[in-house]
């Protein structure tokens, strides 16, 4: 089974040494195996908590709901209580989502019609006669 120090657990999953200690220490992660010196030895597993947990936080997950999400985790009869906070921010993701498609159409709106703007800017200047 493949362990990873600290520093290799940060680069993996894109989060600092101090998030990791911030997340174990909050209980958003579970507590980390240690080596027989007491350091922390990450395992696949971790690495792939630390995965979700990323995706949680980079959909905007606050802290709060991710330290309740660890908490939940660590009682196998909380199954329930995992997928309705899941489902909560999966819901909150679909309308922020659902926002930003609109702002996008809103974008490509302007684009297209800037782009018609000049269009027209530039066969106009085409098709006038040259001045002596």
């Amino acid at each position: 089974m493949a362990t990873y120090t600290p520093a290799e657990a940060a680069e993996i999953s894109g989060f600092s040494l101090d998030t990791l200690r911030y997340y174990e220490r909050e209980g958003i992660l579970p507590p980390v195996a240690r080596t027989a010196g007491g350091h922390r030895s990450f395992s696949e597993a971790d690495l792939g908590t630390l995965g979700f947990l990323k995706c949680l936080r980079e959909t905007g997950m606050p802290i709060e709901k991710l330290r309740r999400y660890g908490e939940l985790c660590r009682d196998e009869t909380t199954l329930p209580d995992r997928v309705a906070l899941l489902e909560e921010h999966a819901s909150a993701v679909q309308r922020e989502l659902d926002a930003l498609l609109a702002q996008q159409a809103k974008l490509a709106d302007k684009l297209a019609w800037y782009r018609g703007e000049l269009a027209s800017t530039q066969a106009a200047a085409i098709s006038r006669p040259a001045t002596p």
